[in-house]
Parts: structure tokens; sequence; C-alpha cells
């Protein structure tokens, strides 16, 4: 913030920190196409990781390396990047701006201590970015914004600026304010007017980027009259977040409060999150060696970012439950480190990037790895020891070696197979867990089916691999449909895991129409009598049954009852006639779906003294079901789910237009917080199935929305008329 020299890291060396006060790790948010892979790339060139082409020494890029996003053209997974700068290493976590992957988002800020938030000048700030910056808020995380897309026809920093205070600034406006301006060049034959330097609010110098590289210089007369006014809101800003009382009024009295007393104090409450400041970035010219900015936002991230020591402390159990006393950032103290994200190399195996909170971890020693709370996402829960192999630092598609990583370090880990998203890594003798956190819950089923037989070989193991890296999907095999569905959080994130599948585990699979568990139940009291006699010389098969069948209340399932007088079906068979209405309800009488809901009486029958047999009666009680059914009207029953749904209040009115066309029934809604409605329905299943990208249509990115299982109730007719043709068809 106005240092003029800098040591920056040597390409090709990874940094390594021996102590947590000379480490920061800084995670980059914002929407899809803010400028956030740019940004880290330009960050790096500037910090001398990168040569002047933005790759690292194998030619690859330093993020976004993965072959599925240069397919995509997106980033899609969160990458560790990280650089050094005044003798500060820098972990640069970048992260993906689309809804699909906000799991690698969450996981982003779980292991960082400060977040930028990256908005582009000409695109303007989203609704998930909104609701990104509350959440941080909400848990005091420091963050500070900078703003891309300079060069863009339609960029205006200062409208940007005042947009970026009255939204993220809504509460306090005067703790989001520019901490430069920039400097115009010369319009380009566009008319198009270049931003060229900046200018520092704070120490009223000029930083001209236009030979290619930062050059310092006094400002011109002119320019001096552009910072006056906004350098005045930035000193009263920064003072009204000071330690210090007396420095208002003395600012106010008339007194120049000195440089560096300022910088303390912005620094102090950038670091408390109290305070958020905004600057600018534009990446280097072809050739050049700095971006525009980028030394600024350096400065910022080292001077003013906490260090992992300023993080609270980290809540811990032992693995069965009993509570241990919180680790702080320690280097010497018990080991605790998370694993924060899972991935597969196809030469050296599961490598697991993982924080360490506390203790320090080092290669080939032996951890214990435990894994809890995520059941429901088909993650058992395990505790197990294993032997780690190398500890490495990721730089693009590189892994370079480290000898140890301390508390507050992120690191790459090779060979923990076991080790999933979201587990604990600690002291073997002393194992401890920390809480997962929060994920979001994958609502967009993908029912698939094996390619061929040899993918069917596969297909076990390859999804097993594929959920242990991404707790925000989840696998189900529904007893009722049969089919194998992953449930992910959008279409881009489906897109993502058949593509992982196919490339990295050689396993193709076909999307299948998903389909809703459905049942059927009788729609009034019908009889059924089941004949099974057959004589093919020697032993035959001679089985008579009469039942009648009746409807019974929502959730009463099957109930069998014996009303047989005078032995007419002998005492042994009775359970056999049971067996066989209850196997032919399981696989159902009209459209293949259970039958539930139903009492079944056994009136009468007939046996055969040889060659009646506990085979022919089921066959019977399973032909007098049928014929039953064949009596009476069956009718489909479709599940019905609990939905919330929480949306911006402007949202309300088309979210509970859209239920209604989809046959939901609103029950409620209530205030949610500020601005925020949680709006509650009953609706049928079959009719959300692609609710999750629907809801983010409606709500422009800003909703989001839970389900939980309600009951089946009975289908409209003309509904229930199309399943029986498709069922009939085979569809």
């Amino acid at each position: 913030m106005g240092a003029t020299s800098h040591q920056a890291g040597a390409a090709g060396r990874a940094p390594a920190a021996d102590r947590p006060s000379s480490l920061r790790n800084v995670v980059l948010v914002g929407h899809s196409g803010a400028g956030k892979t740019t940004l880290v790339e330009a960050l790096a060139l500037t910090a001398g990781a990168v040569n002047r082409a933005g790759r690292v020494e194998d030619g690859t890029a330093v993020s976004d390396y993965d072959e599925i996003e240069h397919r995509q053209q997106r980033s899609v997974q969160l990458s560790l990047v990280p650089v050094e700068w005044a003798g500060i290493k820098i972990n640069i976590l970048d992260t993906p701006g689309y809804a699909d992957f906000v799991g690698e988002l969450r996981a982003g800020l779980r292991a960082a201590d400060a977040a930028l938030f990256v908005v582009s000048s000409s695109d303007g700030i989203d609704g998930a970015t909104r609701m990104v910056w509350d959440e941080c808020a909400a848990v005091g995380m420091p963050r500070a914004i900078v703003v891309t897309h300079l060069e863009a026809a339609r960029a205006d920093y200062a409208q940007m600026t005042a947009v970026c205070g009255e939204i993220f600034g809504a509460d306090d406006p005067d703790a989001v304010i520019p901490l430069y301006l920039p400097l115009y060049g010369p319009p380009g034959p566009d008319g198009h007017t270049p931003v060229a330097g900046l200018l520092g609010l704070l120490s009223r110098r000029a930083y001209d980027y236009t030979s290619g590289e930062r050059v310092e210089r006094d400002p011109e007369p002119a320019e001096l009259d552009l910072i006056s006014d906004a350098r005045s809101r930035l000193i009263e800003g920064i003072i009204a977040e000071s330690e210090d009382e007396s420095l208002m009024d003395r600012y106010l009295g008339g007194e120049d409060i000195d440089f560096k007393t300022l910088v303390d104090d912005l620094e102090r409450a950038v670091a408390r999150g109290t305070f958020h400041p905004v600057l600018m970035a534009a990446p280097a010219a072809e050739g050049a060696g700095q971006g525009l900015g980028t030394v600024e936002l350096l400065e910022l991230i080292t001077g003013a970012f906490p260090t992992p020591l300023e993080r609270a402390a980290v809540s811990v159990t032992t693995p069965d439950g009993a509570e241990r006393p919180d680790v702080t950032c320690d280097p010497d103290g018990p080991l605790v480190a998370e694993v924060v994200k899972t991935s597969s190399d196809p030469y050296v195996g599961r490598v697991s990037l993982v924080r360490v909170f506390s203790g320090t971890l080092r290669p080939e020693e032996t951890v214990h790895v435990s894994g809890h709370g995520l059941a429901d996402r088909g993650h058992e829960d395990h505790d197990v020891d294993e032997r780690i192999g190398t500890l490495t630092s990721p730089f693009g598609k590189q892994q370079r070696a480290l000898t140890r990583v301390i508390a507050g370090d992120l690191a790459c880990v090779a060979k923990l197979t076991r080790a999933e998203t979201g587990d604990t890594l600690s002291a073997k003798d002393r194992p401890l867990l920390m809480e997962p956190w929060p994920m979001p819950d994958p609502l967009l089923p993908l029912a698939i089916a094996a390619h061929s037989k040899a993918d069917e070989d596969k297909l076990s193991q390859g999804l097993a691999r594929l959920v242990a890296e991404d707790p925000t999907m989840r696998l189900e095999q529904n007893p009722d449909t049969h089919q194998l569905v992953l449930w992910c959080l959008g279409e881009a994130h489906q897109d993502v895991a058949l593509e992982r599948l196919r490339s990295r585990y050689g396993v193709q699979v076909d999307p299948v129409p998903h389909k809703v568990s459905l049942r059927e139940t009788f729609g009034a009291k019908a009889s059924g009598r089941g004949r099974h006699v057959k004589q093919s010389g020697g032993h035959g098969q001679f089985a008579i049954c009469e039942i009648e069948v009746e409807p019974l209340p929502p959730g009463s399932g099957i109930e069998f009852v014996d009303k047989v007088v005078g032995g007419a079906v002998p005492r042994q068979f009775i359970p056999s006639v049971e067996k066989g209405v209850r196997t032919q309800a399981a696989r159902g009488v009209a459209a293949g779906h259970p039958l539930v809901d139903v009492r079944i009486t056994l009136l009468d029958g007939k046996a055969h003294s040889v060659d009646s047999s506990d085979a022919a009666f089921q066959t019977a009680g399973a032909l007098a079901l049928r014929e039953a059914a064949a009596e009476a009207g069956i009718h489909l029953l479709e599940p019905v789910a609990e939905l919330s749904v929480l949306v911006p209040d402007e949202y309300v009115g088309p979210v509970m237009s859209d239920l209604a066309g989809r046959r939901g029934r609103v029950v409620g809604t209530e205030q949610a917080g500020a601005g925020r409605t949680e709006v509650r329905a009953e609706i049928p299943e079959i009719e959300i199935g692609r609710y999750a990208v629907e809801l983010r249509s409606v709500s422009h990115g800003t909703g989001r929305f839970t389900r939980a299982y309600a009951r089946h109730e009975p289908m409209p007719p003309q509904i229930a008329d199309k399943v029986r043709e498709q069922a009939e068809k085979g569809i």
C-alpha cells in the first residue's frame, strides 16, 4: 500500500514457510467469468512464480490445468497456487464461480483465512456472490474486493466501486472504500480510454504501468485534485475503525494524520474483518512483467490479511465424540489437519490437499484418518491408521517436494488410500476429529446405466472413487426403481461427473430417465379367485384360494387376514398364500409399482391331498390378487415432498407462481432474515426432478431449497394414464 521495493519468489522453486506468521491463505470468490483465474496468473507472474507467458516450467497453466477445464473453458475445481512475496508465502485458492461447483468454493473458504472477492467492472455482482459475502460476514472472515476487466469497453471503475459500496457495504457504507483511483491513458483507436496506472489515495503517489512495468512517480497537480475528496472519505473510514478513539477528533481538528498510522490502522481493520478495501487489477500486456494493480494487491494480502495465528481456535473431539481442548495454530501442538480436496492422479494415485491447523506434518509418517458425519452422502464413517507418502506443494500439474508442512500451511499428501474430502488427519496415538464443514445437498438426480458389460464390471469402483472425491455428490441405489442414481448440484456438475468417470476411471455410462418411487393401491373393495391346477403326468400342482381386498388408510402397508373355516385351506398352506400375495404386491398389479395400503383377507379355497404344495398356493395367492386388481380400479400413488425454498423477497412471487404450475400447494411463508423469505410447499416429486436447475433460473441464482419425503398420495387420473401407457411400452 505504498511500498516501492519487494522480493518476489523465484520461478521453479516451491515457496516454503518456517513459521505461521509468514503465511497468508486467501481464497478468490466471484461469479463465473469475473476473471479469478486470470488474476491468479497475473499475481503469479508479478511474484515471479511463472514466466512471462504465464506458464510453469512444463508449459502448462498455473491454474485451470485440468483437461476437463480446458474442454469446458471454465474452472470446475479448487486449485492451490502458492507464491512468495516480500518473504511471505501466499497460498492462493482459486475457486470455480459456477453455481454447480459451490462445493469447491466451500472447501476453499474452509482452508482460507481471508477472502478476495473478484468482481467484473463490466458484468456487475450477481446474487450468488452477494450470498457468499453475507456468509463470510456472518463468521467474520476478512474480505477485500478487486475490480477486474478494466479493459472492457463498458468498464466504469467509479460506478463499480459505488455498486460495491451499495451491495457489500449495505450495513456500513464507510467500510467499503477504494484505496486507489485509476489513471487513464490516451484514447485508443476505438475511442476507449484504457486504465494505465493507479493513484494511491493514502500515499498520494502515482503508479504508472504504461511501460509494462510499475513506475512510481509524483502525481501531477491535476491528479492530486482528483484524489482529494476520495482520500478524505478513505481516511475517515479508516479512522472510524481505529482503536485510537482520539484519532477522529485530531483529524477533524485539522491534524494531518501520518501515513504509517493510517496504514497500520487500515491493516488492523482489514485483518479484523471490519473494513473492506476496493482495489483494481488487470493482467500484464504481452511481454510485460507486471499486471496493473497486482503489486498493490500483493501488498494488501501480505500486509493486511491475517496470518493463520489470528484464526479462531478449532474445536475437536475424539472419534467417539468425547470433547477435547480446542487447538490453536501451533507447529509444536497436536497434529490436526483436514482434507479439503481429494483428486486422482494417473501416476501417483489419490492425492489429498490438506490444511494443517495444528502441529507439523512430515513425509512417511503414520497418521490417523477419521471420517465422520457424511454417511448420508455415501461416505461411511471410518477410523484407520495410514502411512502418508510424499508431501508436495502443487503448482499447475507439477508437485514440488516438501520436507514438512507446519500449522497454518497447505500441501498435497500422496497415498492416503482411505482419506476422503472432509476427513481429519491426526496423530495415531492421539486421534482427533474436526466437524466437517457444511456442504450443499445434491438435489438434481442423474440415473445411469453401464454402457457395456466391461463398464459394468468397473462401475462400482469408479463411482466409489468419484463420490469419495466430491462430497457434494451422493450415490443412491434406489430399492424401488432399481436405478443407480448419482445426485448432483446441477447439469454442469453432472457433465463433469460423467467426464471424470470416462477419462479417469475408464467407465462409460449412459444417462437414463429418472424414475420416482410410485405405489399402487385399490380404489375399492374387490375379490379374486386364484386357481392353479396342473396335471402333467406324475406329481401335479393343485391350489385354489379366494380372497377379498379392501383399501386401507395411507401408511397402513399390507395387512393379511385369515378367515378360512373348516380347513378348506390346510393350516400349513395359509402362510404360502400370504407369501404369494405379498410377493405379487411387491411386484405390483397394474403398472409394476409396489402395492400398499390394502387388507387382503383369505376367505376360502381348496386343496388336494397329494398335489397341493407350498409353491402351488404361493402361485394361487398371486393369481387371486391379480384377478382382484382387474376387477377393482387401481390408483397410482405418487410421492409428495415437503419443499422449503429460501429466496430474496423480490423473487417470492415468481417462486410461488412456479410452484403452483407444478401442482404444488404453498403451506406457508415466513421471513428468514433481512430481505429473505422461506416458502414452504408440498409438491409431487415427479414435478421437481429438475428443480435444482429451474429454481436457479427463476431466482437468478439466489434461491436455495431443501426437500424431504412427506407421503404418497393419489396421482391425478390423466397423469396416471400416461404413466401406465409408458409402462406398457416399456419406457
